[in-house]
């Protein structure tokens, strides 16, 4: 008969030190954990029957409470009852292999049950049927719930049955609370050294909602011994001595903090982290756990679908084109193999260009020679629209498994706030599309009363960009996510309609920097063929403008993480939208000006430049610097930092934009003294590199002349 395992030990387990993975070729074995090696885990120790019997223990739970914003407006509006997407991370504590026979139950039903019945709305069948899981190894078992019976404040069981040698099938039984995490892990990103695509630096936010400070004492990789089998994770690494960016091991309460790991080259495939927290109050320690693929954070900007015949000819290999691409910043395509422009590896490597597409044979993109150039999967186009029928969230999940051992990260494009918290965490690196004018959209136009009650079917708020970035990145979390932006194309509107068929070049930059502004990893302008830049050549300079702005504040993009949001209302009215990127020494600061009016002739937003003072909070461990030899602060736009007015106290930071805001204003705080200087001489180089391609159809009639030729 098994002893019941204490509600403390099945909440947080003793975990064994044994077994990291083999060491990748070329690459050192990692060095064996500082804690002694348990022969005889804790959890034997205070319940040995327990521990000898079940071996399987619930480490720990990784919870994100499902949500929608309260901002948008739908024909139909968001089914008010919500669930959570949950990681239940499960580890054999004991010293022998485990087998798991299925199908595992939860709340006596199987997971294909759970789907089948709506209270799922995917699960990873991986796992649903039985695993042997080695011993001190680790499986996450993972699911996104769909009724509220499976959202937070929830309590349920999960059966299994153990199968051992020589002795009956055991059918021990583990309870687990889905609960409102009050601490949790934000984000997770690797950076790599500009030679190598393997990290070797892990970037961690924690968010600790308590009212108490909490202490710093751990943090563990769990790693596969191989890509093929991704599923089961091994301890890889222990730290017992990393500071935050705090420059200690305080996590405030109430607040963001950062911490940076560093290691040794890390392979691109599935890990999980655990983070270990105490704190004076209470005696028992706070684990959080995560899981993604690793994937090097890297901000690339999508010219969409780059690939098409005109004049029977591909595009792609007019260098003209390619040459304008490559002024506006545009280092990736909708793309996968292009004749004549990447198997000409002359043409190819003037003006490289990732790939975003299917890029379903392995042998090829899945090798060291082809991973630079791969941006990610990505070929399931809308899966909530669907064509006529939304795709099931499991039939997506379906599609992209083959892909969970291959280190290309998988995406998919989420169209529909109202719906996507149930297609969340289906791939690596999410990303969305929305545009607010005269394109097709999923929100209702006609229902917004932005502009005093008045009713438009033209556009929508801009704004709303920003409350579905950050929808999404809460969502997402701990990943990553991208943003398909509106850019220049010819397919919207009509020839009758006196709203013009793109956006202006002041709605085109509004909705880029909402975007950019509430934590994007990638931005995607949709979309600029060669058509669409001739249709639309008073484009071409804001595009490119923003594309020289994500080049200059690449660094914080990489680095950094969501941290702040607020929204400024004077006289009952939306007037600014404040939000803040913040990385280890800088943070990056936007004010997205909402004071824009219709012009009903044209049918178009307008900005006026307006004079403007903001007050951003600044993270803690910038705080400490302002005592600490101080930080500075200057605008920043695609010609280079500018002197900006400002003051600082210990908590924020006021900023004073006397010359006024047009559409919006971007600012950096930082401690790096040098940062200023090198963003200076970087826009140099911008405009050098920019020159140096002897093509410009924004400032050369006749260079626009011969662009537009092309669909004459």
């Amino acid at each position: 008969m098994l002893l019941p395992i204490p509600t403390a030990l099945r909440r947080i387990p003793a975990r064994s030190t044994l077994f990291p993975p083999a060491a990748e070729p070329n690459q050192r074995s990692p060095p064996m954990p500082i804690a002694p090696l348990l022969t005889v885990s804790i959890l034997a120790l205070l319940c040995p029957a327990a521990a000898m019997a079940q071996g399987l223990v619930l480490s720990g739970i990784e919870t994100i409470p499902h949500q929608f914003s309260s901002e948008m407006r739908w024909r139909k509006p968001p089914e008010p009852s919500l669930s959570a997407r949950t990681k239940l991370f499960v580890q054999n504590v004991s010293e022998q292999p485990i087998a798991i026979d299925g199908p595992l139950r939860f709340d006596s039903l199987t997971a294909s049950q759970l789907v089948a019945a709506n209270a799922w709305a995917w699960r990873d069948p991986s796992w649903e049927n039985g695993f042997e899981l080695p011993a001190g190894a680790l499986r996450v078992l993972r699911f996104n719930g769909q009724s509220s019976e499976w959202g937070t404040g929830s309590n349920h069981t999960l059966d299994y049955k153990t199968l051992a040698v020589d002795q009956p099938a055991k059918e021990p039984q583990i309870l687990f609370d889905i609960d409102t995490p009050e601490v949790w892990i934000e984000s997770m990103g690797f950076l790599s050294p500009a030679e190598s695509l393997r990290p070797t630096s892990v970037l961690v936010t924690l968010r600790n909602n308590l009212e108490k400070n909490l202490e710093l004492k751990s943090c563990r990789l769990w790693f596969p011994k191989d890509n093929d089998s991704y599923h089961t994770l091994f301890p890889y690494a222990e730290k017992y001595d990393v500071q935050t960016w705090n420059a200690d091991q305080n996590v405030p309460a109430k607040e963001l903090t950062g911490l940076t790991i560093a290691t040794e080259p890390l392979a691109l495939t599935s890990m999980a982290l655990e983070i270990v927290l105490s704190s004076d109050s209470q005696p028992e320690p706070i684990r959080l756990w995560a899981s993604m693929k690793v994937r090097p954070n890297t901000f690339d900007i999508s010219g969409g679908w780059t690939a098409n015949q005109v004049k029977n000819r591909m595009s792609m290999t007019n260098e003209e084109y390619l040459k304008t691409l490559a002024l506006l910043h545009v280092n990736t395509g909708q793309i996968e193999e292009v004749a004549g422009f990447t198997d000409n590896p002359e043409l190819y490597a003037k003006y490289p260009m990732k790939r975003f597409n299917r890029l379903g044979d392995r042998q090829r993109y899945d090798s060291d020679a082809m991973l630079p150039n791969i941006h990610a999967v990505e070929f399931l186009g809308e899966p909530q629209y669907g064509g006529g029928r939304p795709v099931p969230a499991q039939e997506v999940f379906d599609k992209l498994a083959p892909y969970e051992s291959w280190r290309l990260p998988t995406s998919v494009t989420l169209s529909e706030e109202r719906t996507w918290r149930f297609y969340a965490g289906l791939s690596d690196y999410p990303h969305y599309d929305a545009y607010r004018v005269i394109a097709p959209a999923a929100d209702a136009w006609t229902k917004y009363d932005r502009w005093n009650g008045e009713s438009i079917r033209w556009g929508a708020p801009l704004e709303t960009i920003g409350s579905m970035t950050r929808s999404l990145r809460e969502q997402s979390r701990p990943v990553s996510i991208a943003y398909w932006s509106q850019g220049a194309h010819d397919g919207w509107g009509g020839i009758l309609s006196p709203r013009r068929g793109s956006p202006t070049p002041q709605e085109l930059r509004a909705q880029a920097w909402q975007g950019l502004g509430n934590g994007i990893m990638s931005l995607y302008w949709f979309n600029l063929s060669i058509k669409s830049l001739a249709k639309f050549p008073d484009l071409l300079d804001p595009i490119r403008r923003v594309g020289r702005e994500i080049d200059l504040l690449r660094p914080i993009l990489q680095s950094g993480t969501a941290y702040g949001y607020e929204r400024i209302v004077q006289d009952a009215k939306p007037s600014w939208d404040l939000s803040s990127i913040a990385s280890r020494d800088s943070a990056l600061l936007v004010a997205n000006d909402l004071a824009y009016t219709i012009d009903p002739k044209t049918r178009t937003f307008r900005f006026e430049n307006r004079p403007a003072s903001f007050r951003f909070a600044l993270p803690t461990w910038l705080q400490s610097a302002t005592s600490n030899g101080g930080l500075e602060c200057f605008e920043i736009d695609a010609d280079g930092p500018k002197p900006i007015k400002y003051r600082i106290d210990q908590k924020a930071i006021e900023i004073e934009a006397q010359a006024g805001v047009n559409v919006v204003g971007v600012y950096v705080v930082t401690r790096d003294k040098s940062l200023r200087q090198r963003l200076a001489e970087q826009a140099t180089a911008l405009d050098q590199r920019e020159k140096a391609l002897g093509f410009d159809p924004i400032g050369n009639p006749e260079d626009r002349k011969q662009l537009e030729s092309w669909v004459d």
